[in-house]
């Protein structure tokens, strides 16, 4: 009987992690990797999610990005309802392998379920000393409705 291949090397040493030359993630107690993900052309911030062994494995393998859906507990593959896919252009892993930065290319140029081409679109003032804290919108518009791309379907941000 074959013994099952494991996806990804063991973490043996510190220094194999850090130096070597093979993907040894470390996911976190449940099980996720956060991900910043960065348009690849001007190199914006786009959002921010996480990863789990399956996300990971399917990003690496169809070159589109996939997460894991902390609100709806579920593997999330980017643009599949909105046709916003993220295609991957480069996939970087830091240097303890716990955290994955993805250079994107987008088909629809919108990376937000809310609308705006990125999930960062208002900034937060430093140096501020009204509370609460007001911000200020980084985008002008949204690239798209999304009551047009997703209907009424629930917001999957848990407040």
């Amino acid at each position: 009987m074959m013994a099952e291949r494991k996806p990804f090397a063991p973490r043996e040493t510190v220094e194999q992690v850090e130096e070597g030359n093979l993907l040894a993630p470390k996911f976190d107690a449940n099980g996720l990797l956060p991900v910043v993900t960065t348009d690849a052309g001007n190199g914006d911030v786009l959002m921010m999610g996480v990863m789990n062994e399956e996300a990971l494995l399917r990003t690496i393998r169809t070159g589109e990005a996939h997460y894991w859906s902390r609100s709806r507990k579920c593997l999330w593959h980017k643009g599949a309802t909105s046709g916003l896919v993220q295609k991957v252009v480069e996939m970087r892993i830091d240097d303890d392998q716990d955290a994955v930065w993805l250079r994107v290319a987008v088909d629809g140029g919108a990376s937000c379920h809310v609308g705006y081409r990125s999930c960062f679109y208002r900034a937060v003032p430093t140096g501020a000393e009204d509370i609460p804290v007001e911000l200020s919108f980084t985008e002008t518009g949204k690239v798209f409705d999304p009551k047009e791309v997703y209907g009424d379907a629930p917001n999957p941000t848990q407040l």
